[in-house]
């Protein structure tokens, strides 16, 4: 599941050639603060899924919502009590 979310996720990245050929920056709208840059679109890739991850990662240590991907739901079940 969390290969699949980590690929939707992905998939909605956008990526921009910088100024100057300085390299490039990829973001993902959908998940505030997922960027990353690097001197080639490749390297943006490898560095933006790397941002993700840990994006991901601590987002679920510290029990934050993760938007929903694709219809795919990282977020522990809410359980009721009573």
């Amino acid at each position: 599941m969390l290969t699949e979310y980590i690929s939707a996720a992905l998939h909605e990245a956008r990526y921009e050639l910088l100024p100057d050929g300085e390299g490039y920056y990829g973001e993902i709208p959908a998940l505030p603060g997922v960027w990353a840059d690097g001197p080639t679109l490749e390297l943006c890739r490898e560095e933006l899924r790397q941002a993700l991850e840990g994006w991901v990662v601590l987002g679920l240590r510290l029990g934050h919502a993760l938007p929903i991907l694709d219809g795919i739901n990282l977020n522990a079940p809410v359980t009721e009590t009573v």
